[in-house]
């Protein structure tokens, strides 16, 4: 994104402005941004990909890890995606004035409780700049104007990405004001912006734990978290092992740069012997590096498994190192769980349902799987088009935030007359 050469009270009074305007706009109007959008992304490849390649030296240049500089790459196949995530979207019901509710009072007025805007909604996240059209998208379609602010190692590529949004806009007529970023002013800049209480209804951040408390210092706007992601696999007694070995595996290994990888395997000590040499092979020949407790490290077989220390069972690693312990029961893998996680998502692997009864029923997490990958807790695989991130918070929203996640109620009472004595 370029540099900021305005304040931010008046990059967000200029989303105020829009967002009083928003809620009254038609769906076609909406979607006719997100088609605009979609094919601009497609047009702009070749101006995308030159801007983030200078993200990318940049990053290199700054020693950003393999992860920070996974997640900041973009190429033709991830333009596509974030294309294709625009079209989803589009393709959803407009939550725009979806009725929750209608009935009649006793007093005779008519009730209809209704679905609408949150208003101007400011996302501030880190390294992917892909986030820049998710968050655009979402808040397009939800009727709100949105305030961005990605990192500063994505800035070139930032900024191409908020000039097509801002060009889609226009084209359908949208307000001046829908989309806007604010960029080049750092830590000062992040705590104006999160002190736009008049102006700014909701902040969105999405990264890390730095991130995060640098707002709670300062923040007077609502925070919805798209928090990090410490999440954990559990192997239960009696489980499908093969299973379990390739879920394992894909938690970890297929993108563990994200904050759905797992950071955690735990595994029962009925099944540690025959299950822990096989998986902890697969991921050392994957480059992972291992932890654990004494005991997986007494059940690991050939494989070198370093002593965990204490704060490794509570890290979101972001790349390949994977802490493993073993535990006597589901009841001891919740409690785990429960001690460690950030709420996130979490797998239990069992061929049990009372197990997975358990688990399910005991975990305090945004999103708990059974026989599955962590790695699904996306937007776009929970069929919302795309998200904004995952909430780990329990008011308002929780997990994936997508269309309906950005919005919040209105009542409207019709009456004839009815005075209250």
């Amino acid at each position: 994104m370029a540099t900021t050469t305005e304040s931010v009270t008046e990059i967000c009074r200029r989303a105020r402005a829009a967002a009083l305007v928003l809620p009254g706009t038609a769906s076609a109007d909406k979607d006719a941004a997100l088609t605009a959008l979609a094919r601009l992304l497609r047009e702009r490849v070749a101006e995308i990909l030159e801007a983030n390649v200078a993200d990318l030296e940049a990053g290199r240049e700054a020693g950003l890890d393999d992860a920070l500089i996974d997640r900041l790459r973009l190429d033709p196949g991830r333009i596509e995606a974030m294309a294709v995530g625009v079209e989803a979207v589009r393709a959803l019901d407009d939550p725009v004035g979806e009725l929750l509710e209608r009935r009649t009072l006793e007093s005779g007025i008519e009730m209809e409780h209704r679905r609408v805007p949150i208003g101007v909604v400011a996302i501030v996240y880190e390294a992917r700049p892909n986030v820049t059209i998710d968050a655009a998208a979402l808040c397009l379609k939800s009727g709100n104007a949105a305030v961005l602010r990605g990192s500063s190692t994505a800035a070139a590529s930032n900024a191409v990405l908020v000039g097509i949004v801002k060009e889609a806009a226009a084209e359908a007529s949208l307000p001046e004001g829908t989309v806007e970023a604010v960029a080049g002013g750092g830590r000062d800049e992040l705590g104006e912006l999160a002190r736009q209480r008049d102006l700014v209804d909701l902040i969105i951040p999405r990264g890390g734990e730095g991130l995060k408390a640098a707002l709670e210092a300062v923040a007077e706007v609502p925070i919805l978290y798209a928090a990090s992601g410490n999440c954990h696999v559990y192997v239960d007694s009696g489980a499908d092992l093969a299973m379990a070995r390739d879920i394992a595996y894909n938690a970890k290994v297929q993108r563990p740069g994200v904050c759905n990888a797992a950071e955690t395997l735990l595994v029962n000590a009925e099944v540690a012997a025959e299950f822990l040499p096989a998986i902890l092979a697969d991921l050392a020949a994957a480059g992972v590096e291992l932890v654990g407790d004494e005991r997986a490290r007494a059940a690991a077989g050939e494989i070198a498994v370093a002593p965990a220390a204490d704060d490794d069972w509570d890290r979101e690693y972001h790349g390949l190192k994977l802490a493993v312990g073993v535990v006597d029961s589901v009841a001891d893998a919740v409690d785990h769980v429960n001690r460690h996680g950030s709420g996130h998502s979490e797998a239990i692997v069992t061929a049990s349902d009372a197990s997975a009864d358990a688990f399910t029923a005991g975990v305090d997490a945004a999103c708990v799987y059974v026989n599955a990958s962590t790695r699904f807790t996306d937007g776009f695989e929970f069929g919302m088009g795309a998200e904004i991130g995952n909430s780990t918070q329990k008011l308002h929203a929780r997990g994936p935030i997508g269309l309906r996640e950005l919005t919040s109620t209105k009542y409207v009472l019709r009456g004839s007359g009815q005075t209250r004595g």
